[in-house]
């Protein structure tokens, strides 16, 4: 079993930035892909990114390209997401989840999932 716990999340205006954490216990961290999710009210969960086990290699959604990026630490068992430039149409509620894949995009290839943290972007 992994457990992971978000944080990070609040309020900002549009062009600020955020960055979120997922902290991780149980099973070995570094075994995992971490991806990062998103949902909005009224729509489907939506991947936003993902890390390889040993944080060499990530992938995004377009969306996010080039303000967004994942990193991780596998000696404190935390991935995070960094968010800049925000934008009003990134407000959702951000969740982290964990994968044996290798940096899918699939909410299926996932088992272990965060609570979530609210991300709220004002225009």
């Amino acid at each position: 079993q992994v457990q992971l716990v978000e944080s990070g999340g609040g309020l900002v205006q549009a062009g600020g930035s955020l960055r979120l954490s997922c902290a991780a216990s149980g099973r070995t961290f570094s075994s995992y892909s971490m991806g990062w999710f998103r949902q909005a009210p009224g729509k489907e969960r939506e991947f936003v990114g993902a890390i390889s086990w040993s944080g060499d290699s990530a992938r995004y959604v377009d969306s996010v390209k080039g303000r967004f990026t994942i990193s991780r630490d596998n000696a404190k068992n935390t991935v995070y997401l960094q968010m800049n430039n925000l934008k009003p149409e990134d407000t959702a509620f951000y969740y982290c989840a964990a994968s044996v894949y290798w940096s899918s995009n699939r909410r299926v290839d996932y088992d272990y999932w965060g609570q979530g943290t609210q991300v709220t972007v004002s225009s």
